[in-house]
């Protein structure tokens, strides 16, 4: 339909919102577009402070402030305050009648106390009365449920935001209280979680003269991002909180979202064009040139906000944390088994050894490439007496295949089931000659077994799809790689090029990890 002739209950909803002023032609004007996309959006807003053993100062100004903003957004909103126990699962009910057979994005705001049993997470009514384990799992609202709601409806997105991280204060009730803080959740698919405050850490409730918790204060002031995609959303007030309390508290997300989408209409983003995504890495490689080097933090969050998923974002947020290291350590899948390094920590120390063994398919020919780190110089690491240089995070900046700038961005400063990010730069042989230009995306599909020459690991399995592009040729990039969560090093890299004009040949190639020594200290 033309844009400039509104389908008539378009026009009709604009006449009537014109009466509301600004507010209400914005609720009206993304209602309309929800309807015609056929998309409905439903919100079930908690904010449960008034508890009679640990009372709460912001979550009910939280929750009625979210409730607000997620009207003027279009939302249809279900909101609860101090609810008890028979009013929360009341709450669920109602939230299921609404979502019926409207294949709707259904989102749950919790503002209170929230607890974990062994790796569940449940939210406290305010007539809770905990003296044993299974206190908690009788009168508080497991997460799960309101996912088999949303399960139930067969809803398009689901979001869960859960600032429900505050000191525990049931801890001591006969151990019920389990750990501290809520316990990380996968999210199911189409579903992004959004915490607080880091797994098994707990989140600043604020004062009486904030008007809101921390965090939900910065989330309001980003959700009114008129295009802001959902994970950008979140990155920011991340980045936000961590600024604020000098890094003792940094919210934690999860996410199966395949698709962007922003957060203020619901609207899918469609992938950017090659060409516009070559635009914005050259913009965005001066910019970064700019403030590589600095040692001033809120440069770096400066430029990570501006494009929180840019192809330099994570290369930003590595050194962020290498300046202002974070203060808290997130309570991780017990599946891991392992302590990954801390973020912006040294992956690589003089002396590191391992061998990779490349095998051809499509020629049937293998050869080893063995690496030893024979030099540091600052973030640089030097391999082989300087035939291979990379940097901290393991990006490969120069090798026998060529010269990168700004180095093959493989694993980021953290890994968790559903991330997601772009990399892009330029490659050039060491003899000279045409460069090629890259951009990739990265997403962590999940933990999974694998057995390499060197030994079995559970690793994380990350999907890769690019395009690389020469003045005579283009080719796209379909890979595979499985990441040690211990020291962050790649132990396979599964990848195949398929060449799309002159130039270029096939590529259908393994290269796994057949030797490692790591020095530790």
């Amino acid at each position: 339909m033309d844009r400039a002739h509104p389908h008539p209950d378009r026009r009709r909803w604009l006449k009537q919102a014109s009466l509301a002023g600004t507010a209400g032609l914005a609720a009206w004007l993304n209602r309309a577009e929800a309807t015609a996309a056929g998309s409905a959006r439903v919100a079930l807003v908690i904010g449960n402070a008034a508890y009679g053993m640990a009372p709460l100062l912001n979550p009910v100004r939280d929750a009625k402030a979210m409730a607000s903003l997620l009207g003027d957004l279009g939302f249809e909103v279900l909101a609860v305050h101090d609810a008890n126990r028979q009013r929360m699962r009341e709450s669920l009910v109602q939230l299921a009648e609404r979502l019926k057979s409207r294949r709707a994005t259904a989102l749950l705001y919790y503002a209170g106390h929230g607890v974990q049993i062994d790796w569940r997470n449940y939210l406290l009514p305010v007539d809770v009365q905990l003296r044993s384990a299974a206190d908690v799992r009788e009168q508080g609202l497991d997460v799960q449920q309101v996912l088999s709601v949303f399960q139930a409806a067969a809803t398009h997105t689901n979001i869960l935001v859960l600032d429900a991280c505050r000191d525990n204060p049931f801890a001591g009730a006969g151990g019920s209280g389990g750990p501290r803080g809520l316990a990380p959740m996968d999210a199911p698919p189409g579903t992004f979680f959004a915490y607080a405050t880091a797994p098994g850490n707990v989140a600043d409730d604020g004062s009486e003269a904030d008007g809101n918790g921390l965090y939900t204060r910065f989330l309001l002031q980003e959700l009114q991002r008129p295009q802001a995609r959902i994970e950008d959303v979140f990155k920011r007030v991340r980045l936000q909180v961590r600024q604020a309390t000098q890094g003792r508290q940094i919210p934690w997300e999860s996410t199966s979202l395949e698709e962007d989408v922003i957060f203020a209409t619901g609207q899918m983003v469609a992938p950017a064009p090659l060409a516009e995504r070559l635009r914005e890495f050259d913009a965005q490689r001066t910019a970064w040139t700019r403030v590589s080097t600095t040692a001033r933090v809120d440069e770096l969050v400066a430029f990570v906000e501006r494009d929180p998923s840019g192809p330099f974002a994570e290369l930003a947020q590595f050194a962020i944390d290498r300046l202002a290291p974070p203060l808290l350590k997130p309570q991780l899948p017990a599946a891991l088994q392992v302590a990954p390094p801390a973020p912006g920590a040294d992956r690589y120390r003089l002396g590191d050894a391992w061998e990779m063994e490349w095998i051809d398919h499509l020629r049937g020919t293998r050869h080893r490439l063995p690496y030893e780190v024979t030099r540091l110089d600052g973030t640089r690491v030097l391999a082989n007496n300087g035939r291979a240089v990379m940097d901290q995070m393991g990006n490969i900046i120069e090798n026998e295949l060529g010269r990168r700038d700004p180095g093959i961005l493989m694993v980021p400063s953290e890994l968790a089931t559903g991330r997601r990010w772009r990399s892009a730069y330029s490659s050039t042989p060491l003899s000279g000659g045409v460069t090629a230009r890259v951009v990739v995306d990265h997403r962590v599909e999940g933990l999974e077994d694998i057995e390499v020459p060197v030994g079995r690991f559970r690793a994380w399995r990350v999907a890769m799809t690019g395009t690389s592009v020469r003045p005579d040729s283009a080719s796209v990039l379909k890979a595979t790689m499985w990441v040690d969560p211990e020291s962050m090093w790649p132990l396979r890299y599964v990848r195949r090029f398929t060449a799309l004009g002159q130039g270029w040949v096939e590529l259908d190639a393994t290269e796994e990890i057949v030797s490692m020594r790591r020095v530790r200290r």
